[in-house]
């Protein structure tokens, strides 16, 4: 187990990750991250493959109930952001809630258990809270990017948008203005494409860092501060946690929506 020097060493151990190649390279890769956000996809998936093999339309469950409620609520927000007609979008939504919810959860386990427990087994770093690192919601950004750009090619063939971005956001209705207009529309339209996963990405990784600092400082505070500080953060933390995962699948709505929109 690893002994600490200072509180400082304490904090740099404790935000460090499991990585598997050279930390300098980018041919490397955050395996606790990698391994944890797998689990946690899969656990999301077994709860729900489980749910959907016991539903019943007579006296549900505690479990199809809870089940229910999550779903109803992201159909509702659907509802209120997607203004197109795609099925996806529904199972997408849904997806992204839960599964970035539980991996912001995570956070709430006792903070040192996993690192403790992975030292006997040689691993020296360990953060099982994957949305507390950069890669892991910049994966998930860009896998939105990905989706925006094939809604809207679908939605309205490489015409249409290629026309978005030579006409937007300054339309013109006189030819020689349009062309005049084109390459600023050029511009701006791809500026705000490439900040829709940046900020995604930065929004989550933020807010999710930010709270495993905190928890970090809390962890080295004097032993009779610890509870309170820590039962106080973590409360507001849950609140949080919630805010973030929803905050993530209602811009995804969102973004999927305009992508299909035929402004």
């Amino acid at each position: 187990m690893a002994t600490y020097d200072s509180p400082g060493d304490y904090i740099d151990h404790h935000l460090g990750h499991w990585v598997i190649g050279d930390p300098e390279s980018f041919w490397s890769f955050h395996m606790d991250t990698v391994l944890f956000s797998t689990l946690l996809g899969a656990i999301f998936f077994l709860i729900f493959f489980m749910a959907a093999r016991k539903v019943t339309s007579g006296v549900p469950g505690k479990m199809q109930n809870f089940l229910e409620t999550v779903i109803d609520f992201v159909d509702g927000q659907v509802k209120d952001s997607y203004h197109g007609n795609n099925p996806l979008i529904g199972p997408i939504a849904l997806t992204i809630f839960v599964w970035v919810l539980l991996m912001n959860i995570v956070k709430l386990i006792p903070y040192d258990l996993f690192p403790y427990l992975a030292s006997f087994v040689g691993v020296e770093y360990l953060r099982i809270n994957p949305t507390s690192d950069i890669n892991a919601t910049a994966g998930l950004a860009l896998g939105v990017f990905v989706m925006i750009f094939y809604f809207g090619f679908r939605a309205k063939g490489v015409g249409g948008v290629g026309k978005e971005f030579l006409t937007s956001p300054f339309a013109a209705n006189a030819l020689w203005l349009k062309i005049l207009l084109a390459p600023i529309n050029l511009f701006f339209k791809t500026v705000e494409e490439i900040v829709k996963p940046f900020s995604l990405a930065m929004r989550l990784f933020g807010n999710m860092y930010a709270g495993s600092l905190i928890f970090t400082l809390i962890a080295i505070s004097p032993w009779y501060l610890q509870w309170a500080l820590g039962f106080g953060w973590s409360l507001f933390k849950l609140l949080v946690i919630v805010l973030q995962a929803f905050v993530f699948m209602a811009l995804t709505i969102v973004y999927l929506s305009m992508a299909e929109e035929d402004h």
